[in-house]
């Protein structure tokens, strides 16, 4: 067996699982990755944000959407949808949950206004996974499109800021996607797209080996951080050194805020519908 270059002594090494949404918050605050992911049972979060609402609801209605078959796909039917999904928390009252309400419908109208949509996504909501060298990167895209040959990353957007290339070029959650994707469904993947709804744009990025390499290898870098982290919490590290907090402008919408005395020092509170788009 020796010959053969088998080696029984050395075990593999442990891929650690990570999806975009555990490594932005680990790099945002190693103590709300805490309370998050580790902590059992968890502090209690906060209450509902509008703007989170508002962007689960323009979600869903499209998911619904593709869910129907392409003659039912009309503007008409994806207000209804809209209508359908509809919630209220997180808004300071009525009148302005009823006024985004409108927006949203506004949103998705003229968005499958815009669409061809008699295509079919190879994925809506789809659960994709890669491994890599370290990590095994895996996560739910919004939408997986087909075009000439290649696999499409579409992440919805309804946040208030227009976005550009640069997002796109720099979103490692849409990066690690593409990797993801093109393992799990066989087929090359460069694109990534942002489908800004409320200003209906599009900002597009052709990834090259390269530069998903630096994500990957960022993502790498971030889940090796967390994996030494946690095992050596495990083995009765110190939470507070092991993970600190990171205070700055994003304590005013921390989930965990109310458990955190230096998030509440560092910035002032926000109301729950104050990230609303004007």
């Amino acid at each position: 067996m020796e010959q053969l270059g088998f080696d029984f002594g050395v075990q593999p090494r442990k891929l650690v699982r990570v999806t975009p949404a555990k490594l932005a918050t680990w790099t945002d605050c190693p103590r709300r990755f805490r309370m998050t992911y580790l902590d059992r049972p968890a502090p209690p979060r906060g209450g509902a944000w509008a703007h989170n609402t508002l962007g689960a609801v323009v979600h869903n209605a499209l998911k619904a959407l593709f869910d129907l078959p392409p003659e039912r796909r009309t503007p008409e039917q994806a207000v209804a949808l809209v209508n359908r999904q509809w919630k209220s928390e997180g808004f300071r009252d009525a009148d302005q949950a009823a006024e985004y309400r409108g927006r949203a419908c506004t949103w998705v109208h003229d968005y499958v206004s815009s669409l061809d949509v008699d295509f079919e996504p190879l994925g809506v909501e789809r659960w994709v996974s890669s491994p890599t060298d370290r990590i095994v990167a895996e996560g739910r895209v919004d939408r997986i499109d087909h075009r000439d040959g290649e696999l499409v990353i579409v992440d919805y957007k309804t946040g208030r800021h227009v976005l550009t290339s640069d997002d796109a070029r720099g979103s490692q959650a849409l990066a690690l996607y593409a990797l993801a994707a093109r393992r799990t469904l066989r087929k090359p993947c460069r694109r990534v797209e942002l489908h800004h709804l409320p200003s209906g744009t599009v900002a597009a990025w052709e990834h090259t080996e390269e530069s998903l390499a630096r994500h990957v290898r960022r993502a790498e870098e971030a889940a090796d951080e967390i994996d030494l982290a946690t095992e050596t919490l495990k083995a009765g590290g110190d939470r507070e050194i092991l993970f600190p907090p990171v205070t700055g402008r994003q304590c005013q919408w921390c989930d965990f805020r109310r458990s955190c005395a230096e998030g509440q020092a560092a910035a002032p509170p926000l109301e729950p519908w104050d990230l609303l788009a004007p």
